[in-house]
């Protein structure tokens, strides 16, 4: 290798790292892909997926009894749905 290969090699690095500079400056982040190789990161995610829906289903059947007993009802459960009867 020359030393005008070495220059060369030497200014195209300091120019990508100076494009790199010049694009933070003016508020272009380089876009970087996120990729989860580990198959126990995956099975966490899943689970948290599962809890989340989960704890946002349970939460919206209280908040339903609530509204229903504090509008003077009283929860009735059938095979599959929950009605609220007035009393």
């Amino acid at each position: 290798m020359t030393d005008l290969d070495k220059s060369n090699n030497k200014n195209t690095d300091t120019d990508i790292v100076a494009q790199q500079a010049l694009n933070t400056a003016n508020g272009h982040v380089p876009s970087q892909q996120v990729s989860i190789k580990a198959w126990s990161q995956k099975l966490l995610v899943v689970i948290l997926c599962i809890a989340s829906f989960y704890g946002g289903w349970k939460s919206y059947e209280s908040n339903m009894v609530n509204e229903c007993t504090a509008n003077g009802g009283k929860m009735i459960e059938g095979q599959r749905t929950m009605i609220c009867q007035s009393l």
